[in-house]
C-alpha cells in the first residue's frame, strides 16, 4: 500500500510541478507584444502599422512576441503553445506566422502556420533568422533585427497566392467569438448582478460597479478590450434601466456598503502593445513548421 501511494505521489508531482513551471501564455493584446520593454513605442507603432497593412492587403497575420525567458521549456515548446493559444492567421487558410524572442535566453523562433509552410519553409525561416535577424541582435539592434526579419517574411508572403481578405466590418474582428453580448443568458446575468449591486450601492455607483465587473470578466474570457468595453457599457445601461422596471434601489442598504466602490480595469499581461485590443487571431492552425535560432 505504501509503495502504491509513493508511486501515485511521484506521478502527481511529475504532472503538477511541470505545469506550474511553464511560463504563462499571456492574452493576445496586439500585433506586437513586448514584455521586456526592449522596443520603444515608436518601434512598436511602426511594426504594428506594417503588420496591419499586410493583413489588409493579403489577409495573413503576423505577430511578434518578446518575453524575458521561456523558463524550463525550449523555445519550440513555448512558441507552439503561444501559436495554439493566439491562433494567428485565418481559419482553414492557416496563413499566420509568429516571431517569438526570448531575450534573456538569447533564443528566437519563427513559427509558421500550415498555409504558409510552402513559402516560409523551414530552410527559408532558418536563413531569415541566421542571415537577417541574429546579426543585428548580436550588435544590440533588436528593433532593427525584428523589423528586418518581419519585412523579409512579408515580402515572401506577398508573393504567395492566398485567398483575398474579407471586407472590413464595423466591429473589431473576433470580438464576439467567445462572448455573445446579446445572448439572453448574458443579459439576464447582467440584469441580476446589476440589480443586486444597485440595491447595495445605489443607482450610479451600482451601475459603475456592474460595468467594471462585467468588463473585467469579458476581458479575461475573450482577451479583447473591445468586447470588454462593449459589455461594460451594456451592463451599465441595463443596470440604470433596472430601476425604471421596478428592480433595485437603495433598499435597506446604505451607499458605500462595500469599501472602495466599484470595480474596474483589467489585466494587460504586463506587455506593451499598440492595437488597443482590436487585434485577435482568426483561428489559424500551426503544426510546428518554422525554425529556431540563437545569438
Amino acid at each position: 500500500m505504501n509503495a502504491a501511494r509513493a508511486i501515485l505521489l511521484a506521478l502527481l508531482v511529475g504532472w503538477i510541478f511541470p505545469a506550474f513551471a511553464e511560463v504563462a501564455v499571456r492574452p493576445l493584446t496586439g500585433r506586437v507584444v513586448d514584455q521586456t520593454g526592449t522596443l520603444s513605442s515608436g518601434d512598436i507603432a511602426s511594426l504594428t502599422q506594417t503588420l496591419e497593412d499586410l493583413e489588409k492587403r493579403k489577409g495573413s497575420q503576423i505577430a511578434v512576441l518578446i518575453v524575458p525567458t521561456t523558463g524550463d521549456e525550449t523555445i519550440e515548446q513555448f512558441s507552439i503553445r503561444v501559436a495554439e493559444a493566439w491562433k494567428i492567421g485565418r481559419r482553414k487558410i492557416d496563413d499566420g506566422a509568429l516571431l517569438v524572442i526570448a531575450k534573456n535566453d538569447r533564443h528566437l523562433r519563427i513559427e509558421v502556420g500550415y498555409g504558409l509552410e510552402g513559402v516560409l519553409t523551414d530552410a527559408t525561416t532558418r536563413r531569415i533568422i541566421d542571415e537577417i535577424i541574429t546579426p543585428k541582435f548580436k550588435t544590440g539592434d533588436f528593433a532593427g533585427g525584428v523589423a528586418a526579419g518581419v519585412n523579409r517574411m512579408i515580402r515572401l508572403i506577398d508573393g504567395e497566392q492566398l485567398p483575398a481578405p474579407e471586407p472590413e466590418h464595423w466591429q473589431a474582428p473576433n470580438v464576439f467569438n467567445q462572448i455573445d453580448p446579446f445572448n439572453p443568458f448574458v443579459i439576464v446575468g447582467i440584469f441580476v448582478l446589476g440589480s443586486f449591486l444597485r440595491t447595495m450601492l445605489g443607482r450610479l455607483l451600482g451601475a459603475a460597479a456592474t460595468g467594471g465587473i462585467v468588463g473585467l470578466f469579458a476581458w479575461l474570457l475573450a482577451g479583447s478590450v473591445a468586447a470588454a468595453v462593449l459589455l461594460a457599457i451594456i451592463a451599465v445601461v441595463v443596470t440604470l434601466l433596472a430601476g425604471s422596471w421596478g428592480w433595485g434601489g437603495p433598499g435597506n442598504y446604505r451607499r458605500g456598503g462595500w469599501p472602495g466602490g466599484g470595480y474596474g480595469g483589467g489585466w494587460s499581461g504586463g506587455g506593451r502593445s499598440r492595437d488597443s485590443g482590436g487585434f485577435s487571431g482568426r483561428g489559424g492552425g500551426f503544426g510546428g513548421g518554422g525554425a529556431s535560432g540563437s545569438w
